[in-house]
């Protein structure tokens, strides 16, 4: 049964916040003297600073605000939670708050919690510390949209910036496996056939595919979310 049915208004409204945050800010190269005319010059980008996720406040572990950012990145993190918090259950309000600490290159977060307001609570929608199919979901979301994510010890996700699509790195090959038996109940789900096994999650939601592929690992990471999230159950 599918209870998928979101609203428009909020779609729109984090589709924008998203679109708002693509912007790049690029630095001017001077012109080189005639003894660095050999030498290519690289064009730099500069950090920018952003104290939100699209339309959630971000918040460092220790409550700092603001954060500085590779743009490219926080732009793919804005399309990120808008994917996140549309494939969420209805009840949930759009993320009010994210807790993580970038790195100092602006382009890595450490995600800790997303918080979501219901009934006047603010709520975790994902916690570090909760191993539970929220969990799972959400690092179902983050491989749909960056091509390195790794769930750390203490439960945090680190995520890397990078264009979206399967690359057949260990760390997704293992997320398949878990979600697999996670998420999907196959716990017969192995590394060797992965695929395989993802790819009757595929055929169970009535998306045959090959999960190795582009268009394949989109869907197996968008099945899973929902799954996840329990917006679909997909039986």
């Amino acid at each position: 049964m599918n209870y998928n049915p979101y609203p428009v208004s909020r779609r729109r409204l984090l589709a924008g916040a998203a679109a708002a945050s693509a912007v790049t800010v690029t630095g001017v190269a001077v012109a080189p003297t005639a003894a660095a005319a050999a030498t290519p010059v690289r064009a730099t980008t500069p950090l920018v600073d952003r104290d939100r996720i699209a339309t959630a406040v971000l918040r460092a572990p220790d409550g700092t605000a603001a954060a500085r950012f590779q743009a490219d990145f926080h732009a793919r993190l804005a399309a990120w939670l808008a994917f996140w918090s549309a494939n969420s259950p209805r009840a949930w309000s759009t993320p009010v708050q994210v807790v993580g600490r970038v790195a100092p290159a602006g382009d890595a977060l450490t995600l800790h919690a997303i918080r979501y307001r219901r009934d006047d609570e603010l709520r975790a929608g994902f916690a570090a510390g909760r191993r539970d199919a929220s969990h799972a979901a959400t690092l179902a979301s983050l491989h749909h949209h960056f091509p390195s994510v790794r769930a750390l010890p203490d439960g945090t996700v680190r995520v890397g910036d990078g264009p979206a699509g399967f690359t057949g790195a260990p760390g997704q090959v293992a997320f398949a496996v878990a979600a697999c038996r996670q998420l999907w109940g196959d716990g017969d789900a192995t590394a060797a056939r992965w695929a395989e096994h993802a790819g009757r999650a595929l055929a169970r939601a009535g998306q045959p595919a090959d999960a190795a592929s582009h268009a394949g690992w989109a869907a197996f990471t968008r099945i899973s979310l929902r799954r996840g999230l329990g917006t679909e159950s997909y039986e």
